[in-house]
């Protein structure tokens, strides 16, 4: 779904894109047939002379074609096709360590989705209600950035804060209930000073005098 939405605009990025943008690699794109070329030989070979060898060797499950690309066929074809680089210089970039702690977030499979009314979310054919304990003011029709990581976990992310969210067994029925609009970050109450607070005393002594009020301060 993405691909095709990357496709039809331009300015939308694929997870590919996104991912090499935020690893500040620029990948250059083959436009045309002669830079395919190459890649395009190895999959003509691949697809017309190793379905050959599998059936010389009498090879007929993946199980045993698998050991025998890896063992037989591979270093073979390495062996009589592969060209040594003009350097050995490793011209690849560290990662930084704020990359390194990132690469789940970098390379998960991410979504927008919208807070319902009744704060759940869709995703995958399955439902999610978001918990009243909040790090961040949740709003309904919020956009949400779900992260699918590649351990299969899920993740769901609001102006970069976590969101707390439980995995629905079903679809939520609709009922006639009134649901607040917003669901408020969990913070602590303001503090309010006693009358007994310096800052306080002054104003309410300052009080008493303009007004000629005696004996009101309640210390």
């Amino acid at each position: 779904m993405t691909q095709r939405v990357a496709l039809e605009n331009h300015d939308t990025k694929t997870q590919f894109q996104r991912a090499t943008q935020e690893l500040h690699i620029e990948p250059i794109s083959a436009n045309s047939c002669q830079a395919k070329g190459r890649i395009e030989r190895l999959f003509k070979t691949f697809q017309d002379r190793l379905v050959k060898e599998l059936r010389l060797n009498n090879i007929s499950t993946i199980e045993k074609a698998n050991v025998f690309l890896e063992k037989t066929f591979l270093p073979q074809y390495r062996l009589k096709y592969s060209v040594e680089a003009r350097s050995q210089a490793n011209l690849h970039q560290a990662l930084t360590e704020k990359e390194q702690a990132n690469l789940n977030h970098i390379f998960s499979k991410q979504n927008t989705r919208i807070v319902h009314s009744d704060y759940t979310i869709s995703l995958n054919k399955q439902w999610f209600q978001l918990s009243k304990d909040q790090p961040v003011t949740v709003r309904k029709e919020d956009n949400i950035i779900i992260e699918e990581w590649l351990d299969g976990s899920v993740y769901f992310y609001l102006r970069g804060k976590s969101l707390n969210f439980e995995l629905l067994p079903e679809r939520p029925v609709k009922k006639a209930q009134i649901i607040p609009w917003v669901i408020p970050a969990n913070r602590k109450p303001a503090y309010i000073p006693p009358t007994s607070h310096p800052w306080r005393r002054e104003f309410v002594l300052a009080a008493d005098k303009k007004c000629d009020i005696s004996k009101s301060l309640k210390v």
